[in-house]
């Protein structure tokens, strides 16, 4: 047996959907059809098309927006569906996992950029039809060249990537920018980077924090949609924050405050104060643009001195109002309930920020 002889022959019909559309050579030759039987299908009024270098249609229609993504992940994956050693089963048929899930049938490869965003349910990025070319994630140490409708993007370390619709695709911090280094549209980078946000799809600090490795924060139409998706970030929070006080019958506080010592210097500005309880909440929304140890450092001076003073000082992050509101709710009451049983904190002046 030679590495042309079919592995394990299989029927098409045993598989579904775009996968069954779609093959490489490779997984040709596992269901038993030949380079030459192909080539011969492919010819000018043939039933098969060619899509991209080793994967192929099996109709003569134009592709649809799935097939074309199906046919750049069999194009860039590092191990394409099907391959293994001699006898092993082919990944597009292999059995689930004890969760249902089945392997990855592209290898280390994932749609990213704007295709990504539209699979992420990204309103304003484009129809998968209107993108001329799909940008897919792989290793930088791939030999593997752009091509058609292919634009290879290379990373010294792959996101894990999400299923989506049984595609592998790169989280959206990633995939946005992926697709801000690709526009040059001001308007266009300031919608997506909104919509992440706004939409409830990840924190802007991951935004900028991916934005920030792929060196793109020197472009001025980037670092201005940045600043409006920094104050975006900002506002959801300070709803989340809100919306946390109402839902979990929490005592109002005093929002938006600075502190100061009677006579003496300011304490630092407080996104919620409790006097009676002498509790302070402060939203973390640390940016990867700025210093981290500096302003964490800041951060820790002023909770150092206003519990110096007997003041309780709780720390939320944007991620943690999104994703475990409850949970926050919680610290604080203890927080609350705590008041009874410490000494009494040191007066205090609170003024409006």
């Amino acid at each position: 047996m030679n590495h042309n002889t079919p592995l394990s022959p299989r029927p098409l019909n045993e598989l579904s959907g775009a996968q069954r559309r779609v093959l490489s050579a490779r997984q040709l030759r596992e269901h038993g059809i030949t380079a030459a039987l192909a080539a011969e299908r492919c010819r000018p009024g043939g039933p098969w098309q060619q899509l991209l270098p080793g994967v192929y249609l099996l109709h003569s229609g134009p592709p649809t927006g799935e097939e074309r993504l199906h046919a750049v992940l069999l194009y860039a994956g590092r191990v394409p569906a099907g391959a293994g050693p001699r006898g092993s089963v082919p990944a597009q048929s292999a059995p689930a996992d004890r969760g249902g899930r089945r392997p990855n049938p592209y290898g280390d490869a994932m749609i990213t950029g704007l295709a990504a965003l539209t699979l992420h349910g990204f309103a304003t990025a484009p129809p998968l039809p209107a993108i001329d070319r799909i940008d897919v994630l792989v290793p930088r140490t791939r030999r593997l060249r752009s091509t058609e409708h292919v634009h290879i993007v290379r990373a010294h370390a792959l996101p894990r990537p999400l299923n989506v619709t049984d595609l592998p695709v790169a989280p959206v911090p990633r995939a946005l920018a992926d697709a801000v280094g690709q526009l040059t549209d001001a308007a266009a980078v300031r919608r997506l980077l909104t919509e992440a946000v706004r939409g409830g799809h990840c924190e802007a600090a991951a935004v900028v924090r991916e934005l920030t490795q792929a060196r793109l924060l020197s472009r001025s139409h980037v670092v201005d949609a940045v600043d409006t998706l920094i104050a975006e970030g900002r506002a959801m929070a300070e709803n989340r924050l809100y919306e946390m006080v109402r839902l979990h019958a929490l005592p109002d506080p005093l929002w938006n405050v600075d502190l100061r010592l009677p006579g003496g210097p300011p304490l630092g500005g407080l996104d919620a104060y409790w006097p009676e309880h002498a509790v302070a909440l402060e939203i973390d929304a640390r940016s990867p643009r700025t210093d981290d140890d500096a302003l964490w450092s800041e951060y820790a001076r002023k909770r150092e001195t206003l519990e110096r003073l007997g003041i309780t000082v709780v720390h939320v992050t944007p991620k943690k109002l999104r994703e475990a509101l409850e949970q926050q709710a919680e610290v604080v009451r203890a927080a609350l309930l705590a008041a009874s049983e410490r000494e009494p904190a040191a007066y205090v002046v609170v003024l409006p920020r």
